[in-house]
């Protein structure tokens, strides 16, 4: 006898029921409507987006921490963790300085600025001051500084990455200094609370859809799509930009691992949109980790390099802030010359590592590069509040998928990568990693497609067995 096959309707519900993908890209449609549609209603949204990235945060500390304590014990060789940190660090500068020299490259030729004769004087620098929050970036010391903890629980409790990672590496080389036989319950104790920190991650990935709906609910209705009419040179150019520099990482990925960017990417389809919903690649930071260590990262080199690339390795952010000052200067008519370009590149190659975390931090980025030629008005700075936000997506994009490739491909070096495995994820094998959300059921996809099928070993089985 066939197996019965499931209706239309009761396949879309189940698709409905199981996908996060389709879950977040039906909310983001959604949210899109309603902020054309009712603006007002949509303005009052902003707790929705807000308090899911909030959850988020309150355990990115902790499973850093853990992945890095669990990773280092286990590879049990603290000189390679060292090297895997050294080798991150030089191509997050690599990449981040390829991606300044990009973007002040695409803004010369296009010119996004040109012909707008925009008088500084005219501008509200006040607005730049409130969304900046009246702050400052810190400076080089200021930075390696604050890296440093004061208090091990202050770490945690201010959620500040560079400094847990610090205490996890200290955790880490105290467990390989005293050896299982001293301590031999605290190894076990750390991978038991990260499964705990991986199970509150799949509950809370749940609320995803929603925190989707209000972030782009609320980013309709404050700006409109009348933006984008505004700004289009520019915003074409930014995205332009962005898609040449995630092609040339694609290329660099596929040299140095021999692995598909694509095939990544849509392998982590549903972080990806997630991202782009909240603006926010601390959002899916948890789920990215979980699944480069699937994809056969080892532990250890996904715990250092990525988090660490959240502050070091701000690729797309490095492409706005060149574009974004050769468009101010171009928009207010002051032509920069060579010297002062490299100016530019130098200085954002310093205040770009300071940005993590702090409230609008581009413009904080701009105005020290403003500030730093001399020749451009502070004030002008504030050509850019009306676009940043329509910017986020690229953003949002370039970060998260330069820290992914810098993982593999230090993980590659460092013979820290299953790329067997790598393969195997990529293409599909473990479909259960991909397409389902954290609460559908082991098996539950499976029953739905082939509920008739004899018991047999399954590829996922196979896969997750291998």
């Amino acid at each position: 006898m066939p197996p019965s096959v499931p209706s239309l309707p009761r396949r879309v519900a189940h698709i409905l029921r199981t996908s996060l993908f389709v879950q977040v890209l039906c909310a983001l449609v959604l949210g899109i409507v309603v902020g054309k549609l009712w603006p007002g209603f949509a303005a009052d949204l902003q707790p929705l987006g807000d308090g899911f990235t909030r959850l988020i945060k309150t355990i990115i500390s902790p499973l850093v921490f853990c992945v890095v304590v669990v990773g280092i014990a286990k590879a049990g060789d603290l000189k390679a963790f060292g090297r895997i940190g050294l080798k991150a660090l030089i191509w997050f500068e690599v990449a981040s300085t390829l991606a300044l020299v990009i973007g002040l490259l695409a803004a010369n030729v296009v010119q996004p600025g040109s012909g707008m004769h925009v008088d500084p004087s005219t501008l509200d620098a006040s607005a730049v001051d409130a969304k900046t929050g009246g702050g400052s970036l810190p400076s080089t010391t200021e930075f390696i500084v604050n890296a440093i903890p004061t208090s091990f629980i202050g770490a945690f409790a201010e959620n500040e990455l560079l400094q847990v990672l610090i205490l996890a590496c200290l955790v880490g080389a105290a467990l390989l200094h005293l050896g299982h036989t001293k301590v031999p319950k605290v190894l076990p104790a750390v991978e038991q609370a990260q499964e705990i920190i991986f199970a509150v991650v799949g509950f809370i990935m749940r609320l995803a859809p929603i925190a989707v709906f209000g972030a782009m609910a609320v980013l309709i209705g404050q700006y409109g799509l009348g933006v984008i009419e505004t700004y289009a040179k520019l915003i074409v150019l930014c995205y332009a930009a962005a898609a040449f520099f995630i092609a040339l990482l694609a290329v660099a990925l596929r040299m140095v691992t021999g692995l598909s960017l694509w095939k990544f990417l849509r392998y982590i389809r549903a972080e990806m949109l997630l991202a782009l919903g909240t603006a926010s690649t601390e959002s899916v930071m948890p789920r990215v980790m979980q699944k480069l260590r699937k994809a056969g990262a080892r532990d250890d080199a996904v715990g250092l390099v990525l988090p660490t690339g959240y502050s070091f390795n701000l690729d797309g952010a490095s492409l706005y802030l060149s574009i974004g000052t050769l468009f101010i200067a171009q928009a207010v008519g002051v032509d920069l010359s060579l010297g002062q370009q490299i100016t530019v590149v130098l200085v954002l190659m310093l205040t770009s590592k300071g940005m993590a975390g702090i409230p609008g931090s581009a413009f904080l980025a701009l105005s020290a590069t403003a500030s730093s030629l001399g020749a451009i008005p502070a004030g002008a700075v504030a050509l850019l509040l009306g676009v940043d936000r329509i910017m986020d997506s690229m953003r949002v994009v370039t970060n998260l998928l330069g820290n992914c490739v810098a993982v593999f491909a230090v993980s590659r070096w460092e013979g820290a990568l299953d790329l067997e495995k790598a393969r195997r994820v990529l293409d599909g094998e473990v479909e259960e990693a991909q397409e389902t959300t954290p609460e559908a059921p082991a098996g539950e996809a499976e029953k739905a497609t082939a509920p008739e099928a004899p018991a047999q070993p399954t590829k996922e089985t196979v896969t997750e067995a291998g």
